[in-house]
């Protein structure tokens, strides 16, 4: 952390006097910045530990606040670091509120805030991709099922070449099981992708903590065109994630089908953030498992 405290400190000309860590996610860290007075700035500054990712997230966040009405941090820069290890870092604004995990003061509120967010992600959702599907850095013309069953063959292959203890033999079977059902889950599927947070949580939200009202969206995923749910898979907790789920699809249902997929992608995400970061959330992996596996061929 001294390292990046003295790099931002050249990069912005003033002396830093602390970085604080408030938020830790799959591929970065994201600190607070505070001058030489001790004073809070109203920047944050977001590492990224593999290459390419913060000009990725630069993109998506330009590409959200352009087609959306709801706000998105700005990007003031980005700065990579010529001493090891190395990292990316993006410049971006300091927003105010707090996350959407913090309960409404009432009911009603928590309603109204509900419908706030679902009017946002349909704002997105109704930009259609025209045949375009993909991540950020590798937007393809295709449809939804072969890009996604591409992307579970490389990281079936990754997985296989790794040395990963922390996945039993039990593990790997349900992975094999599911890539192997892809065909037959995807069967009926036909909505068409369109534009997505690609992050979507509880913890990507901020509201006013006074009012409950929403004020924006941040930490944005990596993948650009999607179908919708794979927008919705990540609101599969119990409580005011789910709450949320079944607040969208009362104004837009998706197939049933559903209910079976979204356990897929769940396995799979989490094997994609093993992969990059080497840690396993093993509670919501087991859960997804023990979801999926009825709906398995």
């Amino acid at each position: 952390m001294e390292q990046l405290k003295a790099e931002l400190s050249i990069v912005l000309g003033e002396r830093l006097s602390r970085l604080e860590c408030v938020s830790e996610q799959p591929y970065a860290h994201l600190f607070a910045l505070y001058d030489a007075e001790g004073y809070a700035m109203p920047l944050l500054a977001k590492s990224f530990t593999c290459a390419g990712i913060a000009a990725q997230e630069a993109y998506k966040l330009s590409m959200l606040a352009r087609d959306g009405y709801v706000r998105m941090p700005t990007v003031y820069g980005m700065a990579t670091s010529h001493q090891p290890p190395y990292h990316e870092v993006l410049l971006i604004e300091r927003l105010r509120g707090v996350s959407v995990e913090a309960p409404t003061r009432t009911p009603e509120r928590w309603d109204c805030l509900m419908d706030q967010i679902v009017e946002t992600l349909l704002a997105w959702h109704r930009i259609d991709s025209h045949g375009s599907v993909g991540a950020v850095e590798s937007v393809q013309d295709n449809d939804w099922f072969h890009w996604y069953q591409q992307r579970v063959e490389v990281l079936w292959s990754t997985l296989t070449n790794l040395p990963l203890p922390m996945l039993t033999a039990e593990d790997r079977a349900i992975l094999y099981r599911s890539r192997a059902s892809l065909p037959a889950l995807f069967a009926d599927f036909n909505d068409s992708a369109v534009l997505v947070h690609g992050n979507l949580s509880l913890r990507s939200m901020l509201k006013d903590p006074k009012s409950d009202q929403l004020l924006a969206m941040i930490n944005p995923g990596m993948v650009l065109w999607a179908p919708r749910e794979f927008e919705l898979f990540r609101l599969w907790e119990q409580g005011m994630s789910s709450q949320l789920l079944y607040r969208y699809l009362q104004k837009a249902p998706v197939s049933e089908s559903f209910i079976a997929r979204r356990w897929v992608y769940v396995i799979w995400e989490s094997m994609a953030n093993l992969i990059h970061t080497g840690t396993l959330d093993r509670q919501s992996f087991n859960y997804a498992q023990q979801q999926l596996i009825p709906w398995l061929s």
